[in-house]
């Protein structure tokens, strides 16, 4: 898009070249989005509100770690066992970054549309 007039700019890739494919995903991109606005979210809060199993969250969880975007810490609450997850500073732009490049695709398809 350019900046004076809105419309797309012919020079620039296409916002969904810049998707990540590590955050966008539909697991990820919830996982980061309820630690952003968490702080710190327990393993079992996302693994009932993503509606995953615990297997899945910690497949997910191990790509995004692995990535840098979240830390993951383990300890005791009482006799039980418990996971937390952080967004990291790498995570943080990372989500801004693809929430940037989904707003682009939305203005684009609105555009089109004449909305």
């Amino acid at each position: 898009m350019t900046a004076t007039t809105g419309t797309p700019d012919p020079d620039a890739g296409h916002p969904v070249t810049g998707l990540d494919e590590v955050v966008h995903q539909r697991a990820r991109l919830g996982i980061l989005t309820i630690a952003h606005e968490a702080r710190r979210v327990e393993f079992g809060y996302l693994r009932t509100h993503l509606e995953l199993t615990a297997g899945n969250l910690s497949k997910h969880l191990s790509v995004l770690e692995t990535a840098g975007l979240i830390e993951i810490q383990k300890g005791y609450e009482g006799r039980r066992g418990r996971t937390w997850i952080t967004l990291t500073a790498a995570g943080t732009t990372a989500l801004a970054d693809e929430i940037t490049r989904l707003k682009q695709l939305i203005a684009r398809v609105e555009t089109a549309t004449g909305q």
